[in-house]
């Protein structure tokens, strides 16, 4: 495939890296240094865009995308208060956009557990629930787009809980999220049951960013032939 790349900072660098393993052509890269590309004929000849840039510019990013009819994989976070306008303009104009909140494998397998759990735990009002996670310094959203999509499995499947909240603490209702940032950490996701007997934990640990790099290419690979909105759980089958 012949695949553009937006943004270019250590994401980009590894999904470059993985999608010339696997095959594939990278045939523009634009990150702010160079938006006027989005008009070459280099980007125009893309048959898929990666988008790992900054919340601020993604959305914006994704529309020029539409406009030239290329699809996109975005693997930014932090923009989801565009989601609605990004489905809807994929109904209405026929338009591909594949959107996860973590491309990781390893991650999504997570997400299928946490929710198995939550299930199970509804059951155990005496258990409290609590999350955790860790992420580089360089991240700018917290909790991370994984973090909310754990919070919201949780939410939707314990009906105690009815928000999360950022913090160490919450009320009865809420679900605390504990974020933070160190070094270089790739990603650190933990989900939390506690009572006065014991502790259920179940984690995941990323060593290192080949799992998102991965996961980000064989998302351009699905899309391939396929147009809507389309998400991890539609390419994993869960």
């Amino acid at each position: 495939m012949k695949i553009a790349l937006i943004g270019y900072g250590k994401m980009g660098h590894e999904i470059e890296k993985t999608a010339i393993e696997r095959g594939h052509e990278i045939v523009s890269i634009i990150d702010i240094h160079n938006p006027e590309d989005f008009d070459s004929s280099q980007f125009l000849s893309a048959e898929v865009a990666i988008e790992f840039s900054q919340p601020q510019s993604a959305f914006a990013n994704y529309l020029k995308c539409f406009e030239r009819n290329i699809p996109v994989v975005a693997g930014t976070t932090g923009w989801l208060a565009h989601i609605e306008a990004v489905k809807k303009i994929c109904k209405d104009d026929n338009k591909t956009f594949f959107y996860a909140s973590n491309y990781s494998i390893g991650v999504n397998i997570f997400f299928a557990v946490n929710k198995y759990l939550a299930k199970l735990m509804n059951n155990f009002p005496s258990y409290a629930v609590r999350m955790e996670e860790i992420h580089h310094i360089h991240k700018l959203d917290a909790p991370s787009g994984t973090g909310i999509t754990l919070a919201e499995a949780i939410l939707e499947n314990i009906s105690r809980k009815t928000q999360w909240k950022a913090g160490l603490d919450g009320n009865p209702d809420e679900l605390p999220i504990h974020s933070r940032r160190e070094g270089e950490v790739p990603g650190i996701h933990e989900v939390i049951y506690e009572s006065n007997a014991d502790i259920i934990r179940i984690k995941h640990d990323a060593k290192n960013r080949t799992g998102f790099a991965l996961g980000a290419v064989l998302a351009a690979e699905f899309v391939k032939g396929r147009a809507g909105f389309l998400t991890m759980n539609e390419m994993l089958n869960f």
